[in-house]
């Protein structure tokens, strides 16, 4: 943020197997960088960085437009469907360290399935996940990304409707990051003003943690 004129912001995803985490990094960043299909196996088995072009039209600050670029760490799977826990986890606190070391990292995004419910031994086994990455204040840069939201708009479910009949292990994880979230239409996530969108609300999340960010070293370190 050193650029008065432009600012990067730092996110990485984090999800179960086909909860589109990876293409919600493509979305995200506007681009296909990362690999993303259905598969009867985890497909993400490494970290990856992917950076957006500069984007204009987001973000202003004492009435002037600031450049905006984006920068996303996908990461495999927990659980995985090939590696054990310790070497998901292992490998991601490494790559957030390389690639998030000097600048921090912003946001942490869980990539929740919004079509399917979440169930409290799914709910406790992310959030212990989370919390072993990202340290006792993970709740300040942790929001939670509900992905095929068209999915459960068809079936009747619009953002109110689908809050009102949420499990309580959904809602109790969403209290917990302080009602940090965002639904993200599939059929929708690669137009640009959908992207412009999610990432407004992203921007929204980082304003009201006051720009912090978190500083993670390797945990061998």
């Amino acid at each position: 943020m050193a650029d008065s004129n432009e600012m990067t912001i730092n996110l990485v995803v984090l999800g179960r197997p086909q909860s589109g985490k990876s293409a919600a990094g493509n979305s995200l960043l506007g681009s296909s960088d990362f690999e993303s299909h259905h598969s009867p196996s985890s497909v993400t088995t490494r970290c990856s960085l992917g950076r957006s072009c500069r984007i204009s039209g987001i973000l202003r600050r004492n009435g002037c437009e600031v450049a905006l670029r984006v920068r996303v760490l996908d990461t495999p799977s927990y659980p995985h469907s090939t590696l054990s826990k310790e070497q998901v986890r292992d490998t991601v606190s490494s790559a957030l360290a390389h690639h998030f070391g000097e600048e921090g990292l912003h946001l942490a995004l869980l990539v929740l399935r919004a079509d399917l419910p979440l169930c409290p031994d799914e709910s406790d086994h992310a959030l212990q996940f989370i919390q072993e990455l990202l340290g006792p204040t993970w709740k300040d840069f942790t929001a939670v990304l509900l992905t095929h939201a068209d999915k459960a708009e068809k079936a009747g479910f619009r953002e109110e409707a689908y809050l009102h009949s949420a499990s309580s292990t959904l809602l109790s994880l969403l209290s917990l990051v302080q009602h940090k979230y965002i639904f993200l239409d599939n059929q929708k996530s690669t137009i640009k003003e959908e992207r412009a969108i999610v990432l407004r609300k992203l921007l929204d999340f980082i304003r009201q943690n006051n720009y912090q960010v978190l500083l993670l070293k390797h945990s061998k370190e």
